[in-house]
């Protein structure tokens, strides 16, 4: 193991769907005892009516259910559009449903019986995804609310910067002093939040990325 590597953190929210009584208590008691918030449902319809509103989550389902699959319970997530990391557990799955499953964007699949530190590292690993898409969006969201708030003059000095011009070059464009560029250019890195250029383009870069 690296020991430079960032520790995970325990920390969050799983939701486990399980119709096996038995290890659905197993695991539920498991990752309680690790430090989780742990919500449990027999049946995906259950999870349906009542889909918690918390972040980061992870969700853990089994493969193969009466009534409705994991992978047919993922598909109705996204219909939602409620994204959220989902981790596979299955005894036997058939290949279609897995490439169904990681078509849909599977975060891991563990076969049972699998082990519990398997387990924990990919629940830790999908919560961490989920924590830093999660803090992507507030700064995406922050972004866009300081960018409707720019000025007419600002947004062009703005447009400008992500095209690469220079103060020269932004003087020249606009028909404005240097001590007016340099203004106008402090002013967008203030309202939006960044400290440089590169940081900019690169909240510019994942807005767009948010928006594809």
């Amino acid at each position: 193991m690296n020991s430079q590597a960032k520790p995970l953190r325990t920390s969050g929210y799983v939701f486990l769907i399980e119709d096996d009584d038995a290890l659905r208590d197993s695991i539920a008691d498991l990752l309680r005892f690790a430090g989780y918030t742990v919500a449990v449902w027999p049946h995906p319809q259950g999870f349906l009516e009542a889909i918690p509103q918390v972040a980061p989550a992870v969700l853990v389902t089994d493969m193969r259910m009466p009534l409705m699959s994991g992978v047919e319970l993922h598909s109705e997530l996204i219909q939602r559009g409620r994204t959220i990391p989902v981790i596979y557990i299955s005894g036997e799955s058939s290949v279609p449903q897995t490439i169904r499953a990681m078509k849909q964007g599977a975060f891991e699949f563990l076969v049972k019986p699998f082990g519990r530190e398997d387990l924990l590292r990919a629940i830790a690993a999908a919560l961490e995804r989920d924590r830093q898409q999660m803090q992507a969006l507030i700064r995406r969201t922050r972004a866009d609310t300081a960018r409707s708030q720019l000025s007419p003059r600002e947004t062009q000095v703005h447009d400008l910067l992500l095209q690469g011009f220079g103060n020269r070059e932004i003087m020249e464009t606009l028909g404005i002093s240097l001590p007016t560029t340099k203004q106008y250019k402090s002013e967008v890195m203030r309202k939006l939040g960044v400290r440089s250029l590169s940081e900019l383009i690169s909240l510019s870069r994942d807005a767009s990325s948010q928006q594809a």
